[in-house]
């Protein structure tokens, strides 16, 4: 079994999956648009660490190149979407999905 700084790979893609799985719970299951962002950051470091796992075990640096986009691109969404989210508290006093109607007459 390869490892990777002395631990076995499918540890590394366990962690991942758990990783993931947690922040689709917090997706489906939370009502907060706050708590809905950090439940979306932890899916894409679960999918960054996917990347760095196979990048690392096959000693290609692909996965490293698209893991920098990747963090940069849930920079800006982070920054954008608590913005939004700023804005609708302002206005609507709530930060909760299920009482926010803005596109509706």
């Amino acid at each position: 079994m390869e490892t990777i700084s002395g631990i076995p790979v499918p540890y590394y893609l366990g962690l991942a999956g758990l990783m993931f799985t947690i922040g689709v719970f917090g997706v489906l299951l939370r009502r907060n648009a706050v708590v809905i962002f950090m439940a979306v950051e932890l899916m894409l470091n679960a999918v960054n660490l996917v990347f760095i796992t196979f990048s690392k075990s096959i000693g290609n640096i692909n996965g490293e190149v698209i893991v920098f986009f990747v963090m940069a691109i849930a920079a800006a969404e982070a920054a954008v979407g608590l913005a939004i989210v700023i804005a609708i508290h302002r206005q609507k006093k709530t930060v909760h999905v299920d009482e926010i109607n803005l596109l509706k007459w």
